[in-house]
């Protein structure tokens, strides 16, 4: 059974330890592996957008819902990050600077696919991009050790791949138009 009183408290709890997100992956490993469970109490993903489940100064939980053949553009957190997919997959490409460029741009370095089920934990300096290649939403539960909503970070322009400050307001925008 999903509780998300009970996941929230597991992760304030998992604050305290000396490695908060590899616990927070093991909390939310527990959760996607019923993901029936989590669809039953959160309902069933029908559109794209980004629910707010639980938010504070040093934790962030959301329920984020990638419509279909959605794309997020490459972008960082400045904070840890898990993924957990309950529904659908998320295909994230992982993204280095390129040393020396005046234009902090970015190259491709790597790939990983969650599928239902499936859980990954990401470094504050870790830079992604999200493509959800189904023609289905996908749901899935993002924990940040952070204000994810207040927190400064960067985004990179898709055609450029050049840094620039990271807008909250248009990925939300984003999210619930895709």
């Amino acid at each position: 059974m999903f509780d998300l009183d009970q996941l929230t408290a597991d992760c304030r709890a998992a604050l305290a330890g000396d490695r908060p997100s590899r616990d927070v992956r093991e909390i939310v490993a527990r959760a996607v592996s019923d993901p029936a469970a989590i669809t039953r109490a959160l309902g069933e993903p029908t559109k794209g957008g980004v629910q707010a489940l639980y938010r504070s100064a040093d934790l962030t939980i959301l329920n984020v819902l990638w419509g279909p053949k959605f794309v997020l553009m490459p972008h960082d957190h400045a904070m840890w990050a898990v993924i957990g997919v309950y529904g659908g997959r998320e295909d994230n490409i992982l993204w280095r600077r390129l040393p020396e460029d005046a234009d902090s741009r970015v190259e491709a370095a790597g790939a990983k696919s969650l599928a239902t089920g499936d859980t990954i934990a990401f470094g504050a300096d870790v830079i992604h991009s999200v493509i959800n290649p189904l023609g289905q939403v996908t749901g899935a539960i993002h924990i940040y050790g952070g204000d994810f909503f207040d927190t400064p970070r960067s985004e990179w322009d898709p055609a450029t791949l050049r840094e620039r400050p990271y807008d909250v307001d248009r990925a939300m925008r984003a999210f619930a138009a895709g």
